[in-house]
């Protein structure tokens, strides 16, 4: 849902919202004053003040006992940061856990996970726990199986606000679907400010994080379903049967969806928009085209 910079935008068709030109999809425009303060010397930093990890982040664990603990408990981990050079003693382990495990593993510098921590003791390692523990496209079937109705998916291509994310499963929620799947890399993951934004929609759908979105619509059209991107220049959603089993593509914010991902997909439906505002926002566009399921889902119910 990319367009070229100054190119008309053609009517009708949903497309991501997105930030201020030449600026990071989601990031905080800074102003004056609004820069980062660091410490400007190690004794500075070994000053600042110890914060506990709910201070820091309720989802960030600090420190090598910390994080041992973490992947011995089986919480689901969105990403794990290591200090650039940490190759010695129980780091190695950690990393080794954690690629068993297929967590994402990032080496940043020194520098990075003082910011990233605080500057608590993070002893070269930070993992970011998931809010709530990830589910699986068969919790999402067993969903509507219970519910006795035909399977709605939805699935999101690299969203990386978390306000978008928590919004956008508070309208699945809200709309019926039976769950989410998200991407392991290049999106953000349930996060605490995910769950907020989510009004508690987390807690009852199912959210399944995969490696590869392709191969998850794959898997998907083997079970049965048909595949609709929501993306431009296609048939209006209101003319979209999405009665039977469904999985809806979402894309980002600044790209939409990727190439490789429309080309999977079976369909493309459309919202068309007719005023001088030619986008919106995800979770907006979802719960359009998810309210019109719900409506039509209804109907064959009657």
């Amino acid at each position: 849902m990319a367009y070229e910079k100054n190119k008309p935008k053609p009517a009708g068709g949903y497309r991501p919202r997105n930030a201020r030109q030449g600026q990071r999809p989601g990031a905080k425009p800074f102003g004056r004053g609004d820069s980062p303060r660091r410490p400007a010397d190690a004794a500075r930093r070994d000053a600042a003040p110890e914060k506990t990890e709910k201070e820091i982040n309720e989802n960030m664990v600090v420190g090598r006992n910390a994080v041992r603990e973490l992947l011995a408990g089986g919480r689901d981990i969105d990403k794990i940061y290591v200090q650039k050079g940490e190759r010695e003693g129980s780091i190695i382990q950690l990393i080794g856990e954690a690629s068993a495990r297929k967590i994402p593993i990032a080496e940043v510098d020194r520098t990075k996970l003082d910011q990233m921590s605080g500057y608590a003791r993070h002893q070269g390692i930070v993992a970011f726990a998931a809010e709530q523990n990830y589910g699986t496209v068969d919790d999402m079937l067993s969903l509507a199986s219970e519910r006795g109705e035909a399977p709605l998916i939805v699935l999101a291509d690299g969203i990386l606000d978390p306000q978008n994310l928590g919004s956008l499963i508070r309208v699945a929620e809200c709309t019926g679907a039976h769950g989410l799947i998200i991407p392991k890399r290049r999106a953000v993951g349930l996060t605490a400010l995910v769950g907020r934004a989510s009004a508690g929609a987390i807690e009852y759908l199912p959210v399944a994080r995969v490696p590869n979105l392709t191969a998850a619509i794959e898997d998907l059209k083997e079970r049965g379903f048909w595949i609709f991107a929501a993306d431009m220049d296609g048939t209006p959603y209101y003319a979209t049967d999405f009665s039977g089993p469904a999985a809806i593509v979402l894309g980002s914010e600044g790209e939409g969806i990727s190439r490789l991902v429309r080309e999977k997909c079976d369909f493309v439906t459309s919202i068309p928009l007719h005023g001088k505002v030619q986008s919106m926002n995800v979770s907006t566009a979802a719960a359009v085209i998810l309210a019109e399921a719900a409506r039509q889902r209804d109907l064959k119910k009657e």
